[in-house]
């Protein structure tokens, strides 16, 4: 029972609060009128010939005194005099309860009304930063197993361009070994073949120096000797004799 008193009271204080309001910036608003058609009248009445400075500063005073007009008519409108007589306060401290009042119903009001959206805005803006954390750490983590997969791809490459060196290092130490051992067989054979033409000349030298010692020899001995053909003739019986086995043992 008290709960619905105290709403019904709120209520009407609202009610009360929303009428001033509205009688205040009707009043507000036919004063500015007023002062406006007043400020009009002045300005054609007032002549051509004054300045500009002092145009600016009666609109000023004439804005700061429409101002304090539509204070004072706010603060002593009907409902404000109500207002503080219920309350038992005086017409400067309704003002100020009613205009505290005024901000606290705009913030009850937006405060009714957004609870309810206020958390699903929280909700999905917690649910959007929670999606784009985990984009981000799953961007992260891919990142970083690319990463691990280039650094692994660079140590392979690194080992077998190592292999490579090695393997072409091991292949020109037997290409080195196998024209070597080519070129020493080359060199042998050709030495072989040189030895052999070498020994085919000195054997053809010897013959030929043979055969030419042979003939001089025999012609030096044709010109040494003159033998007649009777000497021949004994010679020749002389030598047959002498391969005969008899004949040899009579000479001796």
């Amino acid at each position: 029972m008290k709960t619905i008193l105290r709403l019904l009271f709120f209520f009407v204080v609202v009610s009360s609060l929303a009428a001033v309001s509205s009688q205040a910036f009707a009043q507000a608003e036919d004063q500015s009128s007023t002062a406006a058609s007043r400020s009009e009248q002045k300005q054609q009445a007032e002549p051509e010939h004054k300045s500009i400075g002092g145009e600016l500063a009666k609109e000023e005073r004439e804005a700061t005194g429409a101002e304090e007009e539509e204070n004072a008519n706010l603060k002593h409108s009907s409902m404000v005099q109500r207002l503080a007589k219920l309350t038992g306060l005086s017409v400067h401290q309704a003002h100020l309860l009613a205009m505290i009042l005024n901000f606290a119903i705009i913030v009850f009001v937006v405060v009714w009304f957004g609870r309810k959206a206020v958390p699903g805005m929280l909700r999905n803006r917690n649910e959007s930063i929670q999606r784009a954390l985990e984009e981000a750490r799953a961007a992260s983590q891919d990142a970083h197993r690319r990463l691990a997969e280039i650094e692994n791809r660079l140590r392979q490459l690194d080992v077998e361009i190592g292999q490579m060196q090695a393997n072409a290092e091991k292949e020109g130490e037997a290409e080195e070994v196998r024209i070597k051992s080519a070129a020493e067989e080359d060199i042998r054979k050709v030495v072989e073949a040189a030895e052999q033409e070498i020994a085919s000349a000195a054997k053809l030298a010897r013959r030929e120096l043979t055969s030419h010692t042979a003939d001089l020899a025999i012609a030096l001995a044709r010109k040494q000797i003159h033998v007649d053909a009777n000497t021949d003739q004994v010679l020749v019986r002389n030598f047959a004799a002498k391969l005969s086995p008899d004949g040899g043992k009579d000479g001796n």
